[in-house]
């Protein structure tokens, strides 16, 4: 089976009403970066930084998959899939992908706050203060603030290393390190790109440009490759 290796950004979750700070002005619904995406605002403020992931993984949990995930989950009947995804959302698993890769953690899990390998799954949407991990330290969200470590960035590149086909669906490749993910594709591999604004990319004449939205082009790119 040929390995497809699809890297997938907010793009593709924005269609299922997920909102994504990138949208406009440096603010994720309503809130600065700085005040709730850093481990200094951990430090700061916990209460305020808890309850935004709390308010972000109720959204999650209430949303749902749309056309693209399904259409991603559907190339497994052909190919070997892996999905790197930068989304926090548990909406590939959901939409029925079987092997996906999360570059920046998911919400539906919490951590230590001492030891971020110590992840547990979460009953509902809440992680309430109070709430800890068996080493006695608070559990937060199970995400990658600014400024963290991305543990999985070295997975995600050897994957894409073996990549005989790439899809790149909804990001903006604005993130680092996760966009530097493109330049590990080998240059001999078909390369497809979705989105409504094709971002600049490394070797642009490599990458076949789909210039529509996720559940658009990549229901389009699938039909092709099943067929």
């Amino acid at each position: 089976m040929k390995r497809i290796v699809v890297l997938t950004g907010a793009g593709i979750s924005a269609e299922s009403g997920l909102k994504t700070f990138r949208d406009s002005d440096g603010l994720w619904e309503g809130y600065n970066i700085q005040d709730v995406a850093t481990p200094e605002a951990w430090r700061r403020n916990p209460d305020l930084v808890q309850d935004f992931y709390n308010q972000r993984r109720k959204s999650v949990l209430e949303a749902n998959p749309n056309a693209a995930h399904y259409a991603l989950a559907r190339l497994e009947e052909k190919y070997d899939v892996t999905i790197i995804t930068q989304n926090i959302d548990d909406l590939h698993e959901r939409g029925g992908s079987t092997n996906v890769v999360h570059l920046h953690g998911i919400i539906t899990r919490s951590q230590s706050s001492r030891n971020p390998n110590l992840t547990y799954p979460i009953n509902g949407w809440e992680i309430k203060m109070g709430d800890k991990c068996e080493m006695g330290s608070q559990l937060r969200a199970h995400v990658v603030w600014f400024g963290e470590a991305v543990p999985m960035i070295e997975k995600a590149a050897r994957i894409c290393t073996e990549a005989d086909i790439f899809i790149l669906v909804g990001s903006s490749l604005a993130v680092y390190p996760a966009a530097g993910l493109v330049d590990y594709v080998p240059t001999d591999t078909p390369k497809y790109i979705i989105d409504p604004k094709i971002p600049n990319i490394g070797d642009d004449s490599s990458f076949i440009k789909i210039e529509e939205k996720a559940t658009v082009g990549v229901s389009n790119i699938v039909d092709k490759l099943l067929n």
